[in-house]
């Protein structure tokens, strides 16, 4: 598990003065260790997870929304695939945002969103996520069209009242046991090229590979500044942003796999007390199966 002190180097409360370039994506704050090592550092945090994660879902009082953000190919997935490897599914929902549908269309943007939070007991994962809204749609302004927000409702403070909206949103999460979690996991432009090819040569990878990401690519910096001014509007003590480096897979998924269990830890869960009645129906109901145990040894 990696220690509270380099988890706070990535966390963001305040906008204020934010930039991502303050920001290594190719940093692992000063760790060096080899693949095994990195694979085993991460199991243990799995297991921290997984044992938390049946607190969570037995006490059934707080749920947990982690959100993934990034730039195509910044390892949304493999975090996923491999942070979460150890939690019961039961307990845990993944929903990926895509381009959104007539029926998301014909409600406001954060409505696909809510109904899709996660229950009391259980961690939901966005893979993207409301924030799509303030990212892609702002790089694509002929995307808002498509929303039908009436067009004297479509001003130049959109995006600043779109912000609020989702502070507001988030507020009312943490306010009602819902704690809002967010990644956004930082690669560099570098590392992005040479994920796409190696996409584009790897036959087994080939199925990822999109040419819509390489047409993205074109739009890197449009793409960076609309995440730096979400980030810088939207970064609060109750749902802060961690933004993580990723251009290396495992450290990424370390700092994600680490924020989640120091979360999860904060929130002091506890399995549920029996009281004297129920320990004396316990009691009684052992007693019961003790001897349905020995008729049947008969």
């Amino acid at each position: 598990m990696l220690p509270a002190e380099i988890i706070k180097r990535f966390r963001v409360e305040s906008g204020k003065g934010f930039k991502l370039s303050y920001y290594d994506p190719d940093g692992t704050s000063g760790i060096v260790i080899g693949k095994k090592d990195a694979k085993e550092l991460l199991e243990t945090g799995v297991k921290r997870l997984s044992k938390l994660q049946e607190r969570l879902y037995a006490e059934g009082k707080w749920a947990i929304l982690a959100l993934l953000q990034g730039i195509d190919t910044s390892g949304k997935d493999g975090v996923i695939k491999h942070v979460l490897s150890g939690v019961n599914p039961q307990g845990c929902e993944v929903h990926s945002f895509k381009q959104p549908s007539s029926l998301e269309l014909a409600h406001d943007f954060l409505w696909r969103g809510a109904v899709a939070l996660p229950g009391r007991g259980r961690i939901g994962i966005f893979n993207r996520s409301y924030y799509e809204e303030t990212v892609v749609v702002r790089v694509h302004p002929e995307l808002l069209e498509k929303q039908n927000v009436p067009s004297k409702l479509v001003t130049d403070d959109i995006w600043k009242q779109r912000y609020q909206d989702i502070n507001n949103f988030e507020l009312h999460l943490a306010r009602n046991g819902t704690v809002p979690i967010k990644f956004y996991l930082n690669i560099s432009k570098e590392e992005q090229l040479e994920r796409l090819l190696a996409r584009a040569d790897d036959p087994d990878k080939r199925w990822k590979f999109s040419l819509y990401d390489v047409a993205e690519r074109k739009l890197w910096d449009k793409f960076i500044a609309a995440y730096e001014d979400t980030i810088s509007h939207t970064a609060t003590e109750h749902a802060p942003w961690y933004v993580v480096p990723a251009n290396h897979k495992w450290f990424s998924r370390l700092v994600v796999a680490a924020v989640l269990v120091e979360r999860l830890e904060a929130l002091d869960l506890q399995f549920p007390k029996f009281d004297e009645a129920s320990v004396a129906a316990l009691a009684k109901a052992q007693a019961a199966l003790r001897e349905e145990e020995k008729a049947l040894k008969r």
